[in-house]
C-alpha cells in the first residue's frame, strides 16, 4: 500500500465527509493505493456515526473510537500503530490542511528519501494572538532541539512507515514528533510550505494554554529522551553535587569551630544553608535511585480504552 492517511477527529462531523471525498479524489487522480484511518477522540457529536457509514461505503476508510477524549497525541499514536502504508500522512479533520499537498509530500519521502517532512504554514489565517505565540514557540523549539523547522506543530506531515513504528507519542508530545524521530535515529527531516486554509466549520479545540503546556512538554521531552532510561544520570549528578557542597560547608564550619575557636556553628546562616543542600542532595539522589528502578520495570505508557474499531480486523 502506498499511503496511509491518519486523521484525528474531535467533534468534526460537519467536515469529515468533505475531507474524505477530497482525499479520495487526490488519491484516484494520482493512482495511489491508500487507506484513511480516522480516530474519533471521544467526540460528542455524530462524528463516529459518519465514520462508520464511510467505512460501509468505502472499505479503505477505517475507524477507531476512543471511549473518551484522550487528546491528539493518543489519537496519532493509535493511528501510527494501525498504519500499513509505505508513507504515512497526518492531517487535521477541520479542512485547514489541504489533501492536494499529499502527492508532493509522498514524492519527497519516496524520491528525496526524507524520513519525515513537516508542513510549514507560511501564510496563516489565524489571529495575531495565535500567530505570535506560535512563532515564539517554534523559535524556542528550534533552539532546544537543533531541528531547523519553521512549524513544528503543523498537523500536515509525512513520514516513512518505519518512523511512525519507532516513536511513542503520549501526553501532548504530538508537537514534538520531529524531535522524537530525531532521537530515534531518523536524521533526514525536512519541511514543505503548505497551504493553510481558513476554518470552514466549527471552532478550534485548542486554547492559549497550549503554549504554556507546549513549553513544559518541550522541557519534558528533552529530559525524558536524554535521561528517561537512566534518570540516575541527572538526579544522581545534581544530588551528589548538592550533597558535596553542603558537606564542604559543614566541614569548613567544623574546622573553624575546632581550630580557630570561632563562635557557635548554629549562629551562622551558612550552617543552615549547608544543612539544606545536604538534605536536598540526599533527596535528589534517592529520587534518581527510585526513578531508575521504575524506569527499568515500567510498562507501556500508552494505555487507552478503545470502544470500537471499524474495518481494522
Amino acid at each position: 500500500m502506498d499511503i496511509s492517511v491518519i486523521v484525528p477527529v474531535y467533534n468534526e462531523d460537519e467536515s469529515i465527509g468533505e475531507l474524505r471525498e477530497w482525499i479520495a479524489k487526490v488519491m484516484q487522480d494520482n493512482k495511489f493505493s491508500y487507506e484513511i484511518i480516522m480516530i474519533d477522540d471521544g467526540s460528542t457529536d455524530d462524528s463516529w456515526k459518519k465514520i462508520e457509514q464511510m467505512g460501509v461505503d468505502d472499505s479503505r476508510v477505517k475507524g477507531i473510537k476512543f471511549r473518551r477524549n484522550y487528546g491528539k497525541s493518543a489519537a496519532l499514536n493509535e493511528g501510527f500503530r494501525a498504519a500499513q502504508g509505505d508513507v504515512v500522512i497526518t492531517m487535521d479533520a477541520d479542512l485547514q490542511d489541504s489533501p492536494d499537498e499529499i502527492p508532493e509530500l509522498y514524492r519527497m519521502i519516496k524520491e528525496e528519501k526524507y524520513d519525515l517532512v513537516s508542513g510549514w504554514k507560511k501564510k496563516r489565517y489565524d489571529p495575531m494572538s495565535k500567530t505570535i505565540p506560535t512563532k515564539l514557540f517554534n523559535a524556542v523549539t528550534r533552539w532546544f532541539s537543533g531541528i531547523k523547522l519553521h512549524d513544528f506543530n503543523c498537523g500536515l506531515k509525512a513520514y516513512r512507515n518505519t518512523v511512525v513504528k519507532s516513536v511513542e507519542v503520549y501526553g501532548d508530545m504530538h508537537r514534538y514528533i520531529p524531535v522524537l524521530a530525531k532521537q530515534a535515529g531518523f536524521k533526514k527531516i525536512g519541511e514543505k510550505v503548505v497551504q493553510h486554509r481558513a476554518r470552514k466549520y466549527g471552532v478550534t479545540k485548542f486554547g492559549m494554554e497550549r503554549f504554556v503546556n507546549g513549553f513544559l512538554d518541550l522541557l519534558t521531552v528533552n529530559i525524558v529522551l536524554k535521561f528517561g532510561k537512566s534518570p540516575m544520570h541527572i538526579f544522581g549528578l545534581i544530588g551528589t553535587l548538592s550533597f558535596l557542597i553542603g558537606f564542604g560547608i559543614l566541614a569548613y564550619l567544623s574546622i573553624a569551630k575546632i581550630f580557630w575557636h570561632q563562635y557557635q556553628m548554629t549562629d551562622r546562616p551558612l550552617f543552615y544553608f549547608g544543612l539544606l543542600t545536604i538534605i536536598f542532595g540526599s533527596q535528589l539522589f534517592l529520587t534518581g535511585f527510585v526513578s531508575e528502578l521504575v524506569a527499568r520495570s515500567s510498562s507501556d505508557r500508552n494505555t487507552y480504552i478503545i470502544e470500537k474499531k471499524s474495518q481494522l480486523e
